[in-house]
């Protein structure tokens, strides 16, 4: 399953939000007993499918609900959910479902669908995945612009509409989706974790349902979320789209130390670490043995720049700094070459990746980048911070890029941790941190548009930063519209090479999933989304 979106880790980098991990949950599973095992994440941000954009939750909700398409070993989306997903013109898309049960019994239907995306899609719901709905005819009628001009889940006005124009109920299997604008890749869209559905008793209580999501994935909540500590989660026995777990139950256990997660995996008392931390990289190997695993992975780690921040309103301020870090260097020492630079804003694993889009902003040239910072009047007070969460393992990697930062521009960098990552994300998105701030992505389904819309379109999901360029929108959206995967692919590197003139990130690493686990369980594997396979580990 899949996880979209912003990574919370340092290692397993990617894009966006990883499970961390770190302070025990009280729980008494130790993955021996019942056919279960235990793994790492970080305490999710949210538990319903609309809102969930990190990985800690997208982690869970990826054993609690099965999406409407997966993907295969060439990233060619196939059915997952869905019987059928067809369109005559890539605008009109008729969706069949297989039949499948909710977690309470009953039968799945179209309308759980239809229901979960429009609360999705109300601008005052606040969804962190609102976003995704934008395609769809009448989205702009729930979400209306406010009078700045910038679109948002915080509306000053009362939308027009409750529910999306383009989506329409069939029948009990059936539904139709119109979207404003054909996008002949929209079946790989429909993997993503927003698009899962919800009961129509979830809707009624959402408070109370998060707490324990009734999902129709192979495992079922077992418990509650035991926020902070633990979730829980039991196979689900009558469970019929895809293959079946191989164990009884998961415990994933919240962390906010990665290095207090590892040390309970090498005492067996913690069966899965999604991430080794960057501390014992030099070690791992040789303590894990055949254990230490390492894998292909869609992470992208960058450092973003507020545009709320005079500060760094200046391209050539930006450009500089990206200047005066040296990637390889920290890759190296820090990161023992688990991971490599990062000088294109999308990832090697997408048809359209090219190296070094973002030229010479991204090339380590200290006398040039101290040249460029002063031709742009320097940098108030001279002083400079970057923002990381705590619960990430970001620390070393940080202060090795602050200490380059004082060496080669002159500059007083100081490193500024908030604790939890879903802490640090709603503290940018409401511009209450004042800074530059790392941040991962993870790809939510394998696509360039995947990498660029979220985080750089006017209003995505993930644009923290409030980067808005009306070129770089049309380059998005004509790719949308283009007929064919080229002439998409062509129009999507133009929208790229306006990143490269603006810089409203750094781009840093391309990362893969570096984990490990226990002598408890075999065949433990990571997909491209940075998230555990979680039915095909099986017991040792």
């Amino acid at each position: 399953m899949r996880g979209s979106k912003m990574v919370g880790c340092a290692i397993v980098v990617a894009l966006a939000a990883t499970a961390c991990g770190g302070s025990g949950g009280d729980s008494e599973s130790k993955g021996k007993s019942g056919g279960g095992f235990s793994m790492n994440i970080a305490e999710p941000k949210r538990l319903v499918p609309q809102s969930t954009t990190e990985s800690g939750g997208s982690q869970v909700l990826s054993g609690l609900f099965t999406p409407l398409v997966d993907f295969d070993a060439k990233n060619q989306p196939v059915l997952a959910a869905a019987e059928s997903i067809e369109s005559p013109d890539n605008k009109v898309w008729t969706v069949k479902l297989k039949d499948a049960t909710w977690h309470d019994g009953k039968p799945v239907t179209a309308k759980d669908y239809v229901g979960a995306w429009n609360w999705g899609a109300y601008g005052p719901n606040a969804a962190d995945g609102n976003y995704f709905f934008g395609t769809i005819q009448g989205y702009d009628e729930m979400n209306p612009v406010d009078p700045d001009g910038e679109e948002g889940p915080k509306k000053a006005e009362e939308p027009k509409a409750k529910e999306l124009s383009g989506l329409k109920v069939i029948d009990d299997k059936t539904f139709e989706i119109t979207l404003k604008a054909p996008f002949a890749g929209y079946k790989s869209v429909l993997g993503y974790t927003v698009f899962y559905p919800m009961p129509e008793s979830a809707l009624s209580d959402l408070k109370a349902y998060e707490e324990a999501p009734i999902g129709q994935g192979p495992f079922q909540m077992d418990g509650k979320w035991n926020h902070d500590k633990f979730v829980k989660v039991k196979a689900y026995p009558d469970y019929k789209l895809g293959d079946k777990p191989k164990v009884d139950s998961v415990e994933f256990r919240i962390f906010q130390d990665q290095n207090t997660a590892y040390n309970d995996l090498l005492a067996n008392n913690l069966d899965i670490v999604d991430q080794i931390p960057t501390e014992v990289m030099g070690t791992a190997p040789g303590e894990l043995g055949d254990r230490f695993k390492t894998s292909q992975a869609s992470t992208f780690q960058f450092v973003a720049f507020p545009t709320y921040d005079k500060k760094y309103s200046d391209a050539r301020v930006r450009k500089a700094i990206s200047m005066a870090i040296d990637r390889d260097e920290i890759i190296k020492v820090v990161f023992q070459d688990s991971q490599s630079s990062a000088r294109s804003f999308v990832s090697p694993v997408v048809g359209g990746y090219r190296e070094d889009t973002c030229g010479e902003a991204c090339k380590f040239d200290p006398a040039a980048a101290k040249k460029l910072l002063a031709e742009a009047g320097g940098i108030e007070g001279n002083k400079i911070n970057i923002g990381h969460n705590a619960d990430g393992g970001h620390e070393q990697w940080i202060n090795a890029t602050c200490d380059q930062l004082k060496k080669n521009l002159g500059l007083d960098c100081v490193s500024q941790a908030v604790p939890k990552f879903a802490e640090l994300l709603t503290q940018v998105e409401n511009k209450k941190f004042s800074g530059m701030f790392r941040m991962g992505w993870i790809m939510d389904y394998p696509s360039m548009e995947n990498y660029l819309g979220p985080l750089y379109s006017t209003g995505g999901s993930s644009n923290y930063y409030g980067y808005s360029n009306k070129d770089f929108d049309r380059l998005l959206q004509e790719g949308r519209e283009a007929k064919t995967e080229a002439e998409a692919i062509q129009k999507w590197q133009a929208a790229e090479d306006v990143l490269a003139k603006d810089m409203p990130v750094i781009p840093l690493r391309f990362g893969k999933n570096v984990f490990g686990h226990s002598t408890n369980v075999k065949n433990v594997e990571m997909n491209l989304f940075n998230q555990v396979e979680l039915t095909k580990v099986e017991k040792s």
